[in-house]
């Protein structure tokens, strides 16, 4: 129901743009041969709108992977840096649920760990929409920030990295073996915002698989069966992204790899001093608006790296 749905909309966003396109070129005509220039305001401003909603329908008909259409589980890490580094996970934070929101996309906190003196040291969320690991699955890896740091009394220039890690939400129709022996089960009280109940129980998951040495966590859901089996689902995703990985059989759609969350391994910079540009390094994209990007507008670094995935 959900893809026929979504299907549905795809094809009523082209007729609709279809027919606003007719509408413009008739708009044009008539300004032409009644020499009114006086609406070319009106022709740019539609010109431009169309334009903006063409190349994001575009962008849709470019996700063709296997599971681009799931949710998408998308989990910020804070590199080294103290608190510098936290609020740059925390505006990393902001900036996917700004864009999640500009899709309508539904966005639900599995797991955060923040810290006292400000920002967060990890966020792990839940973004519900059609395609949103097909959009996200392009933001793996790390992003490295340059600006004059508020934290600094002697206004000194600093860098701060985060890593990002997407992979898509499986349903619970798909069958991964995992041995029960394989996994440490972890229970604790949740933090932050949640109700009374969610913070005086140790309703809290974390399951680490440790052969893989992979953790997920959940603190989201009230009880602690509702937290593991979400738990369970995030740790099966991992599992089938690394396994895919190591085949190489799909490498296509898991693609995306980070390694030290440092100097030299990031994907994209974003630089708020002495000037303001951010750079995705793959595609070598750039925009001058980082206060835009930093509000969510991020379509254009998704686009040109879906369409350079496209070619090869």
């Amino acid at each position: 129901m959900q893809e026929s749905k979504a299907l549905k909309g795809q094809i009523e966003k082209y007729e609709d743009l279809m027919n606003r396109i007719e509408d413009l070129e008739v708009l044009i005509e008539l300004a032409i041969e009644e020499e009114d220039y006086s609406i070319y305001p009106e022709i740019k401003s539609n010109f431009e709108r169309i334009s903006k909603e063409g190349e994001e329908f575009k962008l849709a008909t470019l996700l063709k992977g296997e599971y681009d259409e799931n949710n998408a589980i998308l989990a910020i890490h804070s590199g080294a840096g103290g608190l510098e580094a936290q609020d740059w996970a925390e505006m990393l934070f902001r900036m996917y649920r700004r864009w999640a929101e500009g899709k309508g996309f539904e966005v639900t906190i599995l797991n955060i760990l923040a810290d006292t003196e400000g920002g967060i040291k990890s966020v792990t969320m839940l973004i519900k929409g059609f395609n949103a690991y097909g959009y996200l699955k392009s933001e793996k890896g790390v992003h490295r920030m340059i600006r004059i740091s508020p934290f600094d009394s002697s206004n000194k220039r600093h860098t701060s990295f985060a890593s990002i890690d997407v992979y898509p939400e499986l349903d619970d129709e798909i069958d991964v073996e995992i041995n029960e022996s394989d996994l440490r089960i972890d229970t604790y009280r949740a933090s932050g915002a949640g109700g009374q109940h969610v913070n005086t129980t140790d309703s809290a998951i974390r399951i680490t698989h440790i052969p893989t040495g992979i953790i997920v966590q959940c603190q989201n859901e009230r009880s602690q069966h509702s937290n593991r089996n979400t738990a369970m689902r995030m740790l099966k995703a991992k599992l089938i992204q690394l396994r895919e990985e190591e085949q190489k059989e799909k490498i296509e759609d898991l693609q995306g790899k980070y390694n030290q969350i440092a100097w030299g391994s990031q994907i994209r910079s974003y630089i708020f001093h002495p000037y303001n540009m951010v750079k995705d390094h793959r595609t070598d994209v750039e925009v001058g608006d980082v206060n835009g990007v930093m509000d969510g507008e991020i379509d254009l670094f998704i686009m040109e790296y879906l369409k350079q995935k496209a070619l090869q």
